[in-house]
């Protein structure tokens, strides 16, 4: 796994190393073609001011004796570099031909500005600007000519510039990619390494959350609600491994010994009656047992299967309550509203509501039992983020030396042996509720009586 997100990191690093150089690469190409660009514009505006300078001196000349092709000395001391600026006669058959190989400019230059009355052209070296005037009832071209020193020497020196900024940030952005990518998968590693430290023995272990990382908070907290339903399995197993054998090795020793007294010999009618009641009795307790521990384990083992939805807690203890009523009138369960938050959606949690019944009559039944029956009042309330469900009765209690055993499947206190039970309603109540992602707490003293804390998260609707 390790070596995985060694290789993801490296090619990270390359990607944004490969995407930092093309942004690079393309800015650079941006930069250096628009100053080019804005170069040539530029002298070529320089020239065409050139141009026109020379067709007003030669027409201010229009009455002077003006050869047909000459070559123009320096109009002044601002000239351009390597400058040289010709008058030509447009000839009457408009053959340029021979003008062409005098100055080494090609004759399409020439038409082009007899047609269009100016037009440009440069040998990678020299500029041309040529413009066509009339004087002294003849047709003329002037041309201005220089040489772009800017592109030779300045777009030189601005290229090497280039180069050198690009090889300077290519190298940053190796070390800030390295340096980003080591960030970014920082976490990663840091959860791998403590993933690799969780095993049967310590799943009590959890991955700390992230500040700011929403996205990497989301795969904690997926990961921690996974431990917490493999820690429950866990504890389900060693319980139920740790009692089952006692358990269900009690009413089978049972069974076997009544049927094997009942062939030891031949008996009366009324003694076989007897001892196939008794058979019949532990069969019945068997099969009881048999179902707890189904129970306990599909709730360990498989909750996360079941339906879940938002149900109404204030609803659900209501009919939690009636229920307790009608299957035993002597129980006395008060419901007390005090602590009812105003608002109704914070009275919602997700669940399933079939399960959250069934632990929260575990918990009132066995309130009502072991108070001898007994007002047990159940309180509900609510902060922005949590709802409670209270459960307080004034029964037998619970001795302090045995407190840590209260979640053992059928385990019971020392004080219940006058109280009918197998031990399995608060082990069964809490895998529901941490099926949940709740959190039950029992305060107990003797002869005093038991508080039962719950605490849910409150149903927060996924906009999809």
């Amino acid at each position: 796994m390790l070596k995985k997100i060694t290789t993801n990191q490296t090619k990270t690093m390359l990607l944004l190393m490969l995407v930092f150089s093309v942004v690079i690469l393309l800015f650079s190409g941006l930069v250096y073609f628009s100053i080019v660009n804005f170069s040539h514009q530029r002298f070529y505006e320089l020239l065409k001011i050139r141009a026109t300078t020379i067709v007003q001196i030669e027409k201010s000349k229009e009455h002077l004796d003006i050869p047909e092709n000459h070559i123009l000395n320096s109009m002044n001391d601002e000239e351009l570099p390597m400058e040289r600026d010709y008058v030509f006669a447009v000839p009457t058959d408009s053959n340029f031909s021979t003008i062409s190989k005098e100055v080494h400019i090609p004759d399409s230059f020439f038409k082009n500005i007899v047609k269009k009355g100016e037009a440009n052209y440069n040998d990678k070296e020299f500029y041309y600007i040529g413009q066509s005037f009339r004087s002294d009832n003849k047709e003329y071209i002037a041309i201005a000519s220089a040489k772009n020193h800017y592109v030779v020497y300045y777009l030189g020196f601005l290229k090497r510039t280039l180069i050198t900024c690009m090889i300077l940030s290519l190298f940053f952005s190796m070390i800030f990619s390295f340096y980003l990518s080591k960030t970014l998968f920082r976490p990663i590693l840091k959860i791998t390494g403590k993933v690799k430290e969780i095993s049967s023995e310590n799943l009590h272990l959890r991955l700390e959350a992230h500040p700011g990382n929403t996205e990497l908070n989301e795969l904690v907290d997926t990961f921690n609600d996974m431990l917490n339903r493999i820690e429950t399995s866990f504890e389900t197993q060693n319980h139920l491994i740790g009692n089952v054998s006692h358990e269900l090795r009690t009413p089978l020793t049972s069974i076997m010994g009544e049927a094997d007294v009942a062939l030891s010999i031949n008996r009366s009618e009324e003694h076989y009656r007897e001892t196939l009641q008794i058979i019949l009795n532990e069969a019945e307790k068997l099969d009881r047992k048999i179902k707890a521990l189904l129970m306990i384990a599909q709730t360990g083992f498989d909750g996360k299967i079941q339906k879940m939805d938002k149900v109404r807690m204030d609803q659900l203890l209501w009919d939690v309550i009636d229920t307790a009523k009608r299957i035993n009138s002597k129980n006395n369960v008060y419901m007390d509203i005090s602590m009812l938050p105003d608002n109704p959606k914070k009275l919602k949690v997700q669940g399933n509501e079939q399960l959250l019944h069934l632990a929260m009559a575990n918990i009132i039944n066995n309130g009502c039992k072991y108070s001898n029956f007994q007002q047990v009042k159940v309180s509900l309330g609510a902060t922005d983020n949590h709802l409670y469900v209270i459960i307080k009765d004034s029964g037998i209690g619970i001795p302090d030396s045995e407190m840590d055993k209260i979640y053992d499947p059928f385990f019971r206190a020392s004080n219940t042996k006058n109280y009918e039970g197998y031990g399995i309603g608060l082990p069964l109540a809490r895998n529901i509720i941490k099926m949940h992602n709740g959190e039950l707490l029992v305060n107990s003293k003797i002869n005093v009586g038991t508080t039962v804390q719950i605490r849910f998260p409150i149903f927060v609707p996924t906009d999809i």
